[in-house]
């Protein structure tokens, strides 16, 4: 029997705990069973494949709510349609020094330095591995290790360890906390990149079975984006994700914490990233599907993703100040704004804003 919401009572609690102390006892209750909601209903209006993999609708949890792909499944029974978890490096990493999370709750964002701070690999593996009946599919987000000689090198051997285990596979390469990192966006590079861990997947025993997605940064402008749709589509990778955090500060934050380094994610980052993907979308001609990011608080942020060109979306800050009820009430809303609008199916909306 599906438990009530408790977020209500908790919420204050939480607000009043250290960020990362509140997000590690979120994820030991919803191991626990203390998260027990009831999934949305199934839609088929919200139900497609893609990458040759069933989603039950589109919405999905974002990379860094679940680092260490410790609770998994108990996501997909709030009802999300997928999960991804990490980002995961090659070896086990305490990411940049604390404070590196903050929460700027008049803006209902927030602020992080953590610097892919993860168990590594094995470890994240190992639970992979232990997975009972998945509700849906389990993406695995991947990235290098701060102090890595070959950044590249990671990623092809992160691919290579998490091939069997996920359902498709993230190239990480727009956090803004590892130095060095988001030049891997820039175009010379980015082909070296993915030939390299394309010809990493073709090496696994899934082959071009194993979707590969690209998550990049909503700080990127037309030209920028231009070169990467380029690359990635060369390179035959299955999918794009716009987007991560910014670094840019919108004008009007008024939270203490808002001139603290690091990336920003929740409501202030909306406007920025569903115009970035909207002219990704517009850049690629709908060449290939993608997964917008950024912003999402309700089903109305959910659906502009969808008509500036995503075919699914994530969200994860949101949680941090609505609580898990919020996936069912998204998921039940999108499905009636679709019908509303007269789509019989999600995929028909995709990219209509224009």
């Amino acid at each position: 029997m599906p438990m009530p919401d408790l977020f209500p009572l908790a919420a204050p609690l939480l607000a009043r705990m250290e960020p990362e102390r509140a997000h590690r006892l979120s994820l030991w209750s919803l191991n626990h069973g203390l998260v027990g909601l009831a999934p949305p209903a199934p839609s088929e209006r919200l139900a497609q494949q893609l990458f040759g993999l069933e989603f039950a609708n589109p919405l999905g949890l974002a990379a860094g709510a679940d680092k260490n792909a410790e609770a998994p499944l108990g996501f997909h029974g709030l009802g999300f349609g997928f999960v991804e978890v990490g980002t995961l490096t090659p070896r086990p990493q305490a990411g940049n020094p604390r404070p590196r999370l903050f929460r700027l709750a008049a803006e209902r964002a927030l602020i992080n330095r953590l610097g892919f701070n993860n168990q590594g690999l094995p470890a994240a593996l190992a639970r992979l591995a232990a997975l009972g009946p998945r509700a849906g599919p389990i993406g695995v987000n991947v990235g290098a290790n701060r102090d890595s000689a070959d950044p590249i090198a990671d990623y092809v051997e992160g691919l290579q360890a998490v091939a069997e285990a996920a359902d498709y596979v993230a190239i990480n390469i727009s956090s803004p906390n590892t130095p060095g990192l988001r030049d891997l966006q820039e175009r010379r590079r980015l082909e070296e990149l993915l030939a390299r861990v394309m010809a990493a997947r073709a090496g696994t025993a899934k082959g071009a079975a194993l979707p590969v997605l690209v998550k990049l940064a909503p700080d990127l402008d037309d030209a920028a984006l231009a070169g990467i749709a380029e690359a990635m589509l060369a390179a035959g990778v299955d999918g794009a994700i716009m987007g991560n955090t910014t670094v840019s500060r919108p004008a009007g934050l008024k939270s203490r914490h808002r001139n603290e380094t690091g990336g920003l994610s929740g409501r202030p980052l909306f406007e920025l990233s569903t115009e970035r993907l909207a002219a990704l979308h517009r850049i690629l001609e709908g060449r290939l599907p993608l997964v917008g990011v950024g912003g999402i608080d309700s089903a109305e942020t959910a659906y502009a993703k969808i008509r500036a060109g995503a075919s699914l979306v994530q969200l994860y800050t949101a949680l941090v100040f609505s609580g898990p009820a919020l996936v069912s009430r998204i998921i039940e809303a999108l499905d009636g704004l679709l019908a509303r609008d007269g789509f019989s199916h999600l995929s028909q909306s995709v990219g209509t804003a224009g």
